[in-house]
């Protein structure tokens, strides 16, 4: 007679647990066992259906069945067999009326390895932890409500929090008061837009706006007039690396340009980017003196809004651009540094030291 070993691998709740039931309905109750099958000569039993009868018993290993149900499982490769207690065919009792809390309860399980009912072994295994989850199930039905005692909380200020205190902290900002630039309204507090922006043409921050970013807070304004006509450079021809591009640029290469000059020194005579650095021009009462000699760039974009800073310049006092050529503060190399033609639009390149052109000096804002 071949001898069958059932072993007791693993038992756990299903994930069954915890899905969703209709209305009225018991959710359902699984226990998920496992059993390695071998016969007399503790060879593997595989690929082929097993007849198992399960029982749960109360009490002891010999206690009263409360529970049973048959399945007739397949032995897989390995010789496991994979069951869920719960979805076999019952032969008595009711999984899910079992009181869980009326222990011990054990596992018995009676195997045919010929998929039949001549039950040939059985092994008992006693259920640990599996009945006390299923037993949170009960948890769902307790009655009434739950009094909370803790004495600390209740000694402290929330515990005499009212809804009343709740709906007054809510309108608390109906009693602030806005101060500049700040708008309550309801339970948002946002900044007023108090926000001035400029356009090209405008008369601003000590001269004329000849470009403006993309959000029209900021940009660029040149000197309603001319600085004069005078040389680009101070004595020399060392370069000075002012080579600085673009919008904001002239700012920096004026400084390169003075300090360079500073320090190889020079003939005594004032030059372009000097005569925009010391400038100091009033207006609406105000002292503005951090203007610079404009980049290549900045000088396009003040030719290419000409007329406009003119029509602005004219109207308060200043001149139009009646010269043709006016400098840049970008160095083309040692002898020569970069200009802009106010008549044919176009940009060139002229010696340093014998041009004398015209200087326009502009200012960030």
């Amino acid at each position: 007679m071949k001898k069958i070993y059932t072993f007791l691998a693993a038992v756990f709740l299903t994930l069954s647990l915890f899905l969703p039931k209709p209305a009225g309905a018991q959710a359902p109750e699984k226990i998920s066992y496992q059993a390695l099958i071998r016969d007399a000569s503790d060879n593997l039993v595989t690929d082929t259906h097993v007849g198992i009868q399960i029982s749960i018993l109360q009490g002891s290993a010999s206690g009263t069945a409360v529970y049973t149900e048959t399945q007739t499982p397949p032995a897989n490769a390995n010789g496991l067999v994979s069951i869920e207690i719960g979805a076999g065919t019952v032969v008595s009792g009711d999984l899910t009326t079992i009181d869980w809390t009326n222990g011990p309860y054990f596992i018995n399980t009676e195997t045919d390895p010929t998929g039949g009912t001549a039950y040939s072994i059985s092994g008992t295994s006693q259920l640990l932890s599996v009945p006390y989850a299923l037993h949170a199930e009960t948890a769902k039905t307790i009655a009434g409500g739950i009094t909370e005692t803790d004495p600390v909380y209740g000694a402290s200020a929330a515990s005499g929090i009212t809804v009343t205190d709740i709906d007054n902290w809510n309108n608390k900002q109906e009693l602030l008061t806005a101060g500049a630039g700040i708008d309550i309204s309801g339970n948002v507090i946002s900044a007023t837009s108090n926000v001035t922006t400029y356009e090209v043409g405008d008369f601003a921050h000590g001269g004329v706006v000849f470009w403006v970013d993309e959000t029209g807070q900021h940009g660029l304004v040149c000197a309603k007039e001319d600085q004069g006509s005078m040389r680009w450079y101070a004595g020399t021809y060392d370069e000075t690396q002012a080579k600085g591009d673009g919008p904001f640029a002239g700012e920096s290469n004026t400084s390169i340009i003075i300090a360079a000059q500073v320090a190889i020194g020079d003939d005594g005579n004032t030059y372009a980017a000097r005569i925009c650095n010391e400038l100091q021009i009033t207006e609406d009462g105000k002292t503005y003196g951090d203007w610079y000699l404009p980049s290549k760039e900045e000088l396009n974009l003040m030719y290419t809004n000409k007329s406009t800073i003119d029509a602005t310049a004219i109207s308060n006092g200043g001149n139009a651009f009646t010269f043709n050529i006016y400098w840049s503060s970008t160095e083309f190399n040692n002898q020569n540094a970069c200009f802009q033609d106010f008549i044919s639009g176009t940009q060139g390149e002229f010696l340093k030291n014998t041009a004398t052109y015209r200087v326009r000096a502009i200012r960030a804002f």
